[in-house]
């Protein structure tokens, strides 16, 4: 991988992560300021990360503007590999299967992000 696939990876999980925050700003607010709960509110929780991860793979695959798959994996893989060593070396506890099978899911949805920015920039062009 040259170093503008390295870049355009890097602006996927920026991204994300500025997708998470601006959600979890929002979702916190609200949890807050009505009376929600986390479980009323978990399935939202849930197609936000989706989405987020699913963004993030399209910039990528849009910037890079080749190998889409592999782009939008690579994304999903870094983001996922972030949230792992927070969660060990911050709070010293390893992924459970529940949040492997989530974070697989998220990677799916970078990938299928990363084939679809590919291929709707390719066309624009």
């Amino acid at each position: 991988m040259n170093k503008h696939t390295w870049m355009s990876i890097l602006h996927g999980v920026i991204t994300i992560f500025i997708i998470v925050l601006l959600s979890s700003m929002i979702l916190a607010l609200l949890l807050r300021m009505t009376s929600l709960t986390e479980q009323s509110i978990s399935f939202v929780i849930l197609i936000l990360s989706f989405l987020a991860l699913f963004m993030g793979g399209f910039i990528s695959g849009s910037k890079n503007q080749e190998k889409g798959w592999l782009t939008g994996m690579t994304t999903g893989v870094a983001f996922t590999m972030l949230v792992f060593l927070v969660q060990y070396l911050g709070y010293q506890t390893s992924f459970s299967v529940e949040q492997l099978l989530y974070h697989a899911g998220y990677i799916l949805s970078a990938i299928i992000g990363g084939m679809l920015g590919v291929n709707i920039r390719s066309r624009k062009a």
